[in-house]
């Protein structure tokens, strides 16, 4: 399962980013380094009709082998991707590391990295749970045929009715790979299972004609003016058809195995209490953190960063004049306050998206003072969809694709605007936004003369660090809140959330805390409700080490900014310590140290 997540995220970036005019670069001999990584990428790439699909320039063009169909999710075919990836390692040794130098060498130990961590992972066979309140193809599956699967006409729309039937026979082969986890001890936790239970049953509660597989057609098909009336009723009725009786049928089967799980389970909540839990987790930490920090470590990382973060949340609150009560109450009562609230109507929610443009208008006015490459890719901030609010985060972001047709995409979840007072807003922007994920994943793009994997890695301690790391560069170094001290009051909140993540994901999955411990202590740290926080200590439960990442991943870019700063005296550019950071693309911080380090060397030979 780690193997099918990882490879997954890596070329869901991959497909987004890669143009048409790749892929016969992909079939090119592989003379060296790069055409030898494209090639295996685009063998991997093949293996998945969904990841195709997510390309968006091959499907209803003479290409298109894959758009009726999705992917395979039985053992045997997991396996055999697993071997794949084996070989592939093993042909990577043919390249290198000798002999090769300067981008050739970073290439060489970021791939050879990469694929070392997915074979790590896959060595332990039952390590995580495949169905799930957020993940999985009860989850993922519906959502890719909304949101990616595009009709315009009569045979992408006979190709969606087509998937519909193939979706059946997908939950089919999950369903089997379930009950193969429950015969070798990996059943979730009963509040895990009651959640995805939750979710099945709403997807299927009001029947075919009110499903989002359905429902979502209209608009779509409506614009099509190359069907005939009759053949386009005809094809709404085959899909309805599907939905009816193979689709919410198999639901209903996946229901009925998670109801009885209930009787195999308990309230545990932590990976440990798998059968190689213990090692799952440490795998789970090295893969997501890319360095070698035990979960002792990170504990008490995330301990002293919270002390730390408190002082400085103490002292606003104090010069702003909210001095009674505990930390949490007054974070509290700041957040429920009328003005500080967008009203939670269709017009507060467009007021709240225009705030955010506002808000990234202005960090752009002087972004060139600290940055040499500005992406080129627009950004657009849009609502999360409706019916993905309840298992969506806050906000996240979407890269742009390679070839021009889609922007960069920031969602703000706005189930409820109260969940983000205006004073947090800015925090949030610069994380998902500029300078961070949408500058670090567009100029990765940009990067020249490298495989395509270099330009998507999924490095997660990388990406995710670099966007907390902007939120500091942006009230310490860009002053963005100079005259807004309640903004930097959301900024250290923020900081706050990532440093208890330290402590519950390494509480949970390594201490053995329970779940209700794990709430307790976010709830006494941060001022987020109750339902946030359950609804975020519920995801590491069933993913874990990634909330780690974070954290982790910004110390150590302080930490090498601190020690180029030092080492390079007036000669440090921060404009060009950015551009050696973003400009190599994602990479396991391990090998970024190694990269500061020789950048630094280079200028004081």
């Amino acid at each position: 399962m780690a193997m099918i997540k990882k490879i997954s995220t890596y070329l869901i970036l991959l497909v987004i980013t890669v143009g048409i005019g790749g892929y016969f670069w992909f079939w090119a001999t592989p003379v060296g380094v790069n055409n030898y990584v494209n090639k295996v990428s685009l063998q991997l790439l093949l293996r998945s009709p969904e990841l195709l699909t997510s390309l968006g320039v091959i499907d209803n063009t003479p290409l298109d082998f894959h758009s009726g169909k999705l992917g395979r999710y039985d053992k045997r075919s997991e396996l055999e991707e697993l071997e794949f990836l084996r070989e592939s390692r093993r042909g990577l040794d043919d390249y290198g590391p000798e002999g090769l130098e300067g981008q050739e060498l970073l290439s060489w130990k970021i791939v050879a990295w990469f694929f070392d961590d997915i074979i790590r992972q896959s060595e332990v066979e039952y390590s995580g749970y495949r169905v799930n309140q957020i993940s999985g193809v009860m989850v993922n599956t519906p959502q890719f045929l909304t949101d990616s699967h595009v009709i315009e006409d009569e045979k992408s729309f006979r190709r969606y009715v087509e998937r519909l039937n193939e979706f059946s026979r997908v939950i089919g082969e999950t369903k089997a790979r379930v009950l193969d986890d429950r015969d070798n001890g990996v059943v979730p936790p009963d509040f895990i299972i009651e959640k995805a239970l939750t979710g099945m049953r709403a997807f299927i509660s009001e029947g075919a004609e009110a499903n989002p597989l359905v429902t979502t057609l209209p608009e779509k098909i409506e614009k099509i003016d190359t069907i005939s009336d009759e053949m386009r009723t005809d094809l709404y009725r085959q899909a309805t058809v599907a939905v009816e009786t193979k689709i919410i049928p198999m639901y209903e089967d996946m229901i009925s195995i998670f109801e009885a799980l209930l009787d195999d389970t308990n309230h545990d909540a932590g990976i440990w209490r798998l059968p190689e839990g213990d090692q799952i987790y440490r795998n789970a930490l090295q893969s997501n953190n890319s360095t070698t920090l035990s979960a002792d470590e990170i504990h008490n990382i995330g301990l002293s960063e919270v002390d730390r973060i408190e002082i400085e949340m103490q002292k606003i609150l104090e010069s702003e004049g909210y001095l009674e009560g505990s930390l949490v109450s007054r974070i509290r009562q700041l957040m429920e306050l009328p003005e500080h609230n967008f009203p939670n109507t269709d017009e507060g929610r467009l007021k709240q998206i225009d705030y955010l443009h506002q808000v990234n208008d202005q960090i752009m006015e002087n972004i060139s003072d600290f940055f040499i490459t500005i992406p080129p890719q627009p950004l657009e901030i849009l609502r999360v969809p409706t019916y993905a609010e309840n298992s969506a985060p806050g906000g996240y972001y979407r890269p742009p694709a390679l070839d021009g047709s889609a922007p960069g995409r920031f969602y703000i979840n706005q189930k409820d605007t109260r969940d983000n007072p205006r004073w947090t807003l800015p925090t949030l922007m610069y994380h998902e936004g500029s300078p961070g994920h949408h500058f670090q994943l567009s100029a990765a793009q940009l990067v020249e003369n490298v495989p395509f994997l270099r330009k998507v890695s999924p490095f997660s301690s990388y990406a995710e660090g670099w966007a907390l790391y902007s939120e500091r560069i942006a009230a310490e170094d860009m002053g963005m809140y100079e005259d807004y001290p309640l903004g930097n009051l959301g900024r250290l909140q923020a900081e706050m959330f990532r440093a208890v993540r330290l402590v519950v994901d390494t509480g949970i999955h390594s201490k053995r805390w329970s779940r209700e411990r794990a709430i307790d202590y976010m709830l006494s740290k941060t001022g987020m409700t109750e339902a946030e926080v359950t609804r975020e200590i519920e995801r590491y439960v069933v993913w874990p080490g990634q909330a780690t990442a974070y954290k982790v991943g910004q110390i150590y870019m302080l930490r090498l900014r601190s020690m180029a700063e030092e080492e390079l005296g007036d000669q440090f550019d921060i404009r060009e310590f950015h551009e050696m950071i973003l400009m190599n693309g994602a990479m396991p911080l391990e090998i970024l140290e190694e990269s500061v380090t020789s950048w630094v060397s280079s200028f004081v030979r």
